[in-house]
C-alpha cells in the first residue's frame, strides 16, 4: 500500500473512534492544550480543507497568516473563529478528509503543493497528514482512556521524523550531522533509516520515536537509546516537521 492509502486507513481508524464518542466526550479536554476533542477534529477538518485548496491552487485556502504571527497561533485562532456543534464538526471532517484524499490521488505527483510555509509533493504532504491525524488521534484517545494501537503505518511517521532531522539542526542554528535510526516496529520488524556507519544513532521502539517527534512523549521517558556524539541531541531536536 502507498502512503495515500495508509493516510486513508489512518483516517478510517480515527473515524471509528469518533463514531463511538458520546456527546459529553466531544466537549472534554483533549491532550492538545486549550482544545476540546471537538476543537481537535475541527482543526483536522480545516487543514484537510486546506489540502483541497492547495491542490486546486487556491491561494486563499491556507492563509493562516490572517489569524496569527506563527503557525501555531494562526491554527489556534482559526479554530476559535469557527465555532460549530460537535455534529457539524464531525460531518465537516468526514467531508474534508475524503475530499483531501481524492485531491492527493488526483494531483500530479511531480508538482509540489503549497503547504503552510513551504511546498511539498503530494506523497510528502500525505505523509504529513498521516502524521498529523495519528498525533491528534492520540490527543483524543489518551485523555479519554481509549485504545488506539500503533500500526505499521507509523513507518511513514518515523521516516518523516528522520528525514527532517537536517531541518531540525538548521532551526537550532547548527550544522546537520548524519544520524542512524534503528527502530522496532509494532509487529517486531526492524525499521532502519540512515547509514548504520554513522557515529550517532537512535534506537528503540518506533512508536516512542514517533511520539517524541510529535512532542507527545519526552525523550527522557521514551526508553529510546542513543549513541555517539550527537545522538542525544538529535533525539531532543526530533520533530515530525512538514518539510523535506
Amino acid at each position: 500500500m502507498g502512503v495515500i492509502d495508509d493516510l486513508e486507513s489512518e483516517q478510517d481508524a480515527l473515524s471509528a473512534v469518533l463514531a463511538d464518542l458520546s456527546a459529553d466526550d466531544w466537549k472534554r479536554p483533549s491532550s492538545a492544550a486549550g482544545w476540546t476533542v471537538a476543537d481537535v477534529v475541527l482543526h483536522l477538518a480545516q487543514t484537510e480543507e486546506a489540502v483541497v485548496a492547495s491542490a486546486a491552487n487556491d491561494p486563499a485556502g491556507i492563509d493562516w497568516r490572517r489569524f496569527g504571527d506563527t503557525v501555531d497561533d494562526g491554527m489556534d485562532a482559526m479554530v476559535r473563529a469557527d465555532p460549530a456543534t460537535p455534529e457539524q464538526v464531525h460531518a465537516r471532517w468526514q467531508t474534508a478528509r475524503r475530499a483531501a484524499v481524492a485531491a492527493l490521488r488526483a494531483a500530479d505527483p511531480t508538482r509540489p503543493l503549497r503547504w503552510v510555509t513551504t511546498s511539498l509533493k503530494p506523497r510528502t504532504l500525505a505523509t504529513t497528514r498521516l502524521a498529523e491525524h495519528w498525533a491528534h488521534a492520540l490527543d483524543i484517545t489518551v485523555p479519554l482512556g481509549l485504545d488506539y494501537p500503533d500500526t505499521a503505518r507509523l513507518r511513514h511517521v518515523a521516516w518523516l521524523g528522520h528525514s527532517t532531522l537536517p531541518y531540525a539542526w538548521h532551526l537550532a542554528g547548527q550544522v546537520a550531522v548524519p544520524v542512524y535510526c534503528d527502530l522496532t516496529g509494532p509487529d517486531g520488524s526492524r525499521w532502519e533509516f540512515g547509514d548504520p556507519r554513522s557515529e550517532s544513532a537512535i534506537a528503540g521502539a518506533a512508536g516512542a520515536f514517533c511520539r517524541v517527534g510529535a512532542q507527545r512523549l519526552a525523550p527522557a521517558e521514551s526508553g529510546l537509546q542513543t549513541r555517539g556524539p550527537h545522538g542525544e541531541e538529535a533525539l531532543h531536536l526530533l520533530r515530525n516537521y512538514a518539510v523535506t
